[in-house]
């Protein structure tokens, strides 16, 4: 289809040359004096001018149906990785059954269940200054492990006002009243 649309393509760009010399021959014709001649090359011009509106056509249906197959195609990958992905899952399903999780899942919480024996047995048969040691040992490991977190001096800052700032009110008519002009002295120039 694709190679079809290309031949199409080609077929009008002939016809645009045709076009052209048949107006180059109508105004040649008429140049010298043929009518007759430029009339046929006109008609001749008109004909072609409809072979390719045809053409226009048939090659806007061409690549419409190429864009309606290209689709499809795209359609039929999308269905075949949607097919894919539902059999992976299914199998996944087959692996992985309701029962198998719930065990696991039952089987994790003994093994915390189990842990948590396990220290309170440790703490129950350990001495206070035991765990004292078991501890300091632990803040030592913390303190090798973690970096050493710098001694930040500590900066006064100033208190906040407890009372609003108070605003100082200006009389306009006393500060016009200030001005030299208001008082009559008006410097002249010379």
């Amino acid at each position: 289809m694709k190679h079809q649309r290309d031949r199409l393509k080609q077929y009008q760009k002939k016809i645009q040359a045709i076009l052209s010399q048949e107006h180059v021959i109508a105004v040649d014709a008429l140049k010298a004096g043929n009518k007759t001649r430029a009339l046929t090359a006109l008609r001749r011009r008109q004909y072609q001018e409809g072979l390719l509106q045809k053409t226009d056509g048939q090659l806007e249906v061409l690549e419409n149906l190429v864009s309606s197959v290209e689709f499809a195609l795209i359609e039929k990958d999308v269905m075949f990785g949607l097919k894919q992905g539902n059999e992976v899952l299914k199998q996944i399903h087959t692996e992985m059954d309701i029962e198998s999780v719930h065990k696991l899942m039952s089987d994790t919480a003994e093994a915390i269940q189990y842990q948590q024996e396990i220290g309170e047995a440790l703490m129950s048969t350990m001495t206070a200054e035991e765990e004292e040691s078991v501890q300091n040992e632990l803040a030592e490991l913390q303190a090798q492990a973690l970096p050493a977190i710098p001694e930040v001096q500590l900066v006064e800052l100033p208190t906040v006002p407890v009372s609003e700032p108070m605003v100082a009110t200006v009389d306009v008519d006393r500060e016009i009243e200030k001005t030299p002009a208001a008082r009559g002295e008006v410097a002249l120039e010379a």
